[in-house]
């Protein structure tokens, strides 16, 4: 992991050329590589997967861009000096000026460019997923959350089995709108959840009987993708991995050594490198020799993310920075290594979450890098936090999503759990407990039985009175989203009478978010904030433009997008600009020149 220098045959001969080298098919490479073709120059995308579309293709596939063309066709339009004020304060400094400003100006232009440049993209904006800090000045109530329309994959013809799709596959025929999960999570509660089941049934009888292969999120966007860079006719490689940068005596990078079919080749990149090929999300030694907390591998990443694109870089004299973080997502992982998302769960009101003293420790309904990094703190504190226990009774059961249960009466043949029984199989597993008492529940997972009694009790009192004294659970827009909204305070509500049941929360993530610095036109830097003239990096294989937290949803693919797009662009106004020299630069979306600033501090 260090930054050992690289030594090369600078005058061995390239096997490929081409203008731009893009390593990595997710959104921040395709993007990458469309706007390099745009701008006219030959452009090549390399896979080390046998399928396309990394992280983002099993994302939820939401880009989170204030400002963006379908916010305008809707009539809103966010001030982007109240974005940038909004990510200056929740990145804390870590992040620097230059940085944040090109995300807040160039976002928007991606979007419009990637409209421009093929009908497949369609992206459209349903106003009510609010930033996850909504009341923080900039942040907003209507949120910033950009998602396209679901798709059939049967017009990727052949090339459907490529698609990087999740290990858990929902059943065929079932797929979710973004707003569509939202009022499902409601299905006891009105009758717009029950009209989502509905839909759902006649979406599995339609891809029965008409063979529709329909996929939404980060599938859709990642076929469209796909569609775009076919109708532009640009080359991609699957099962190429890229084993090492080539740099001229200089230290310049002019390209790759590329595996495939076999055989290693070397690439020359006339005009740029772009490393857009995701984190080390899997690479457990490396992990813990940043993060020793991080117990387990718990991550929804990429199966493919073993971080060589950053390490390629740092052997050509790149700096990293944040290798600690994640994009961190607090989840159950059942007995066989299957992982599920705790995120309605953590909104519904009859529940809180407790530490190894059986105390609550953070608003439940945080967002998930604030819920992690309280779960971090708190095992650093000397109390076990990781796993931490969403406590619930009964009637939640009955009446909210839990743990992928589906509150109807028992269901033969159900895709999901059904009843009104606790599956015998999770009170088997160990990740979920039951106790007829707090008492009992205590024992169970390991608590203090008085301290967990107590805090059964504080809840229930707080829930009575309507507001959370303790954390303020329910006070911000974002914890409602997932709520109850049949009641005053769509968070709070008392536990009853038990059976008590308790949910093992481990830490999850759904990839790193820390790795090469880069400035404000994707550069990759050294140590001391030069530029590696010749590469470039986006999305997770660079420390995020987040810093260690998170605007809204979409804000991993958001970033990726937008800086594959400012790399590109960058690449082609340095060819264009023979005048200038190798250190002048252009901005990436006003052409002015602005005075360098370094990446993340």
């Amino acid at each position: 992991m260090t930054g050992t220098e690289a030594v090369f045959d600078h005058e061995a001969p390239f096997d490929h050329e081409v203008d731009v080298l893009v390593v990595g098919s997710g959104g921040g490479g395709m993007t990458a590589a469309l706007a390099a073709d745009e701008a006219g120059l030959s452009t090549l995308v390399v896979e080390k997967s046998p399928q396309f579309g990394g992280s983002t293709a099993l994302s939820g596939g939401g880009i989170w861009v204030p400002g963006a063309p379908s916010q305008r066709r809707a009539g809103y339009r966010p001030d982007p000096d109240a974005t940038f004020d909004y990510l200056k304060r929740i990145t804390d400094g870590l992040v620097s000026d230059a940085r944040l400003r090109t995300y807040v100006d160039a976002a928007p232009e991606m979007m419009e460019f990637l409209e421009r440049s093929s009908s497949w993209f369609e992206f459209v904006w349903k106003p009510g997923y609010a930033d996850y800090y909504p009341e923080l000045p900039g942040g907003s109530e209507r949120g910033s959350t950009i998602n396209v329309p679901e798709i059939d994959l049967r017009k990727l013809g052949p090339e459907e089995a490529d698609l990087l799709t999740p290990l858990a596959l929902a059943p065929r025929g079932i797929w979710f709108a973004p707003k569509d999960l939202r009022l499902f999570y409601q299905v006891r509660q009105n009758w717009r959840g029950k009209t989502v089941l509905l839909k759902l049934i006649w979406r599995m009888v339609r891809a029965h009987v008409f063979g529709d292969r329909m996929a939404a999120i980060g599938q859709s966007l990642m076929a469209r993708m796909r569609l775009a860079l076919k109708d532009h006719g640009i080359p991609l490689w699957l099962s190429a991995p890229m084993t090492e940068l080539i740099t001229d005596v200089d230290g310049n990078v002019t390209g790759a050594v590329v595996e495939r079919d076999g055989k290693s080749l070397r690439v020359l990149a006339r005009r740029g490198v772009i490393v857009a090929a995701g984190g080390f999300d899997h690479d457990m030694e490396w992990r813990r020799e940043h993060l020793p907390e991080l117990k387990k591998d718990w991550s929804f990443g990429n199966p493919a993310a073993m971080g060589e694109g950053i390490r390629a870089a740092e052997k050509v004299g790149a700096a990293t920075d944040l290798l600690d973080e994640a994009w961190w997502f607090p989840a159950m992982c059942w007995p066989d290594g299957r992982l599920q998302f705790m995120l309605n769960e953590r909104m519904m009101p009859s529940q809180f979450v407790v530490n190894g003293d059986g105390k609550r420790f953070i608003n439940e309904a945080a967002p998930y890098m604030d819920f992690a990094h309280a779960m971090l703190d708190g095992e650093r504190s000397g109390v076990t936090h990781i796993p931490c226990w969403l406590i619930t009774d009964i009637h939640s059961f009955h009446r909210y999503v839990v743990g992928g249960h589906l509150p109807l009466p028992k269901i033969p043949f159900a895709p999901v759990p059904t009843g009104w029984k606790v599956p015998q199989a999770w009170l088997d597993s160990g990740i979920v407990k039951e106790g007829a008492s707090f008492e009992e529940l205590a024992v169970q997972i390991g608590v203090p039985a008085a301290s967990l009694r107590q805090t059964a009790e504080r809840f229930n009192e707080l829930a009575r009175k309507g507001h959370d004294d303790d954390f303020n659970r329910g006070d911000s827009a974002y914890d409602n989203y997932y709520g109850d909204p049949t009641l005053p305070n769509p968070n709070l509500h008392p536990l009853g009478k038990p059976p008590y049941y308790a949910f093992e929360i481990i830490l999850g993530d759904l990839g790193t978010s820390g790795g090469l610095r880069t400035d404000e036109f994707a550069r990759v830097l050294r140590e001391d904030d030069s530029v590696i003239d010749g590469l470039y990096a986006t999305g997770n294989a660079t420390a995020a433009v987040m810093g260690r937290s998170y605007a809204g949803a979409g804000a991993t693919i958001g970033p990726a997008m937008t800086f594959g797009y400012v790399a590109a662009r960058h690449i082609a106004a340095a060819g264009a600009d023979h005048t200038s020299s190798p250190t002048t630069d252009t901005h990436p979306t006003t052409g002015t020149s602005p005075t360098p600033i370094g990446g993340t501090k």
